[in-house]
């Protein structure tokens, strides 16, 4: 059995006997057939197959399953993703991975590690595996589609059964390897923060629109709290740019957490290979601005959501399927 590298507390390179057997793995996912990525047999096998992923990779995901660190963030390098086939970078508004490829059966064995993939029937379709591509014409846009700054964010933190950890997948880096994965987690937060802050924070005094991604329609939620849960290790429920403070008191503590989560972010830069796992229960994440080329080799990363516990939503889920219907 061979360890991975451990670059820091929450970080892991596979070495070249693990990613083999990890390729090796998906290849065998990929002799289904082309457009199967979404079929519950294959999820299935998907998850059988997880089983037998390398005992240091599966470790590594477990440790973080049960504490995400100071980060909440886990870095994966060294995974295969088919770098000399790629096709052109998509560059559709609402692209997702339909067929079974090796990048779209390490997204899915992952996924099964940490819990279950989910996605919303709303967003992307409801594809299991999604395209986070720059769109011509949607530069400024607040979600995947776009190439500006993107603002932290807890993944859809507008819905109840929002996801537990989201992994994005690099298959190909942005041409000046300049975009960042800026990640903030309230554990690097909640110190720096006042405590008028952190009370406000704790207190139902926010409201919180669906994110662009959505498209038209659908309400807000009630108000509720930006923190929630233990108040030496909390949650985190916001987008800023989708949460609205109610009262003055909520706006300075947005405003002032805003500026707290830019003072504690980190930022990686994502290689082919690299696969980002965010515990969005209690890290936001966003995106450093670049400039994409729209010539078929600009940046491109697969995204996929996990549930730890997708029992939780079968109300949601059309015959206990992978897919949230609202």
């Amino acid at each position: 059995m061979s360890i991975p590298t451990i670059t820091s507390a929450h970080a892991a390179t596979l070495d070249a006997a693990d990613a083999a057997e990890v390729n090796r793995i998906a290849l065998d996912l990929c002799s289904w057939g082309d457009e199967q990525v979404d079929d519950p047999a294959w999820v299935t096998a998907v998850r059988e197959a997880s089983a037998g992923l390398p005992v240091a990779l599966r470790q590594a995901l477990r440790r973080f399953k049960r504490h995400s660190g100071p980060t909440g963030t886990l870095l994966v390098r060294g995974l295969p993703v088919d770098g000399d086939v790629l096709p052109p970078t998509p560059a559709v508004d609402g692209s997702v991975q339909r067929l079974v490829t090796v990048p779209a059966a390490v997204l899915m064995m992952t996924a099964c590690e940490l819990g279950e993939p989910a996605a919303f029937r709303a967003e992307k379709s409801g594809a299991l595996v999604q395209d986070v591509v720059p769109v011509p014409g949607k530069e400024t846009f607040q979600g995947n589609a776009g190439s500006v700054l993107l603002s932290f964010h807890n993944e859809n933190a507008f819905h109840r059964h929002r996801p537990d950890f989201v992994m994005l997948l690099c298959l190909r880096p942005d041409h000046d390897r300049v975009a960042g994965l800026r990640t903030v987690c309230v554990r690097e937060a909640l110190p720096r923060l006042s405590a008028a802050a952190r009370q406000t924070l704790f207190s139902a005094e926010f409201v919180t629109d669906p994110p662009p991604s959505f498209g038209a329609g659908g309400g807000g939620t009630a108000p509720h709290a930006v923190f929630h849960g233990s108040p030496e290790d909390p949650d985190m429920r916001v987008d800023l740019a989708a949460t609205t403070p109610l009262t003055p008191r909520a706006g300075a503590a947005l405003a002032e957490l805003a500026q707290v989560f830019d003072g504690a972010a980190t930022a990686v830069r994502l290689d082919a290979g690299d696969l980002a796992i965010v515990d969005n229960r209690v890290a936001a994440h966003g995106r450093t601005a670049f400039r994409p080329r729209y010539d078929g080799a600009d940046r491109w990363l697969q995204r996929t959501f996990v549930a730890t516990d997708l029992r939780r939503s079968r109300d949601h889920r059309p015959h206990d399927g992978q897919v949230l219907d609202r």
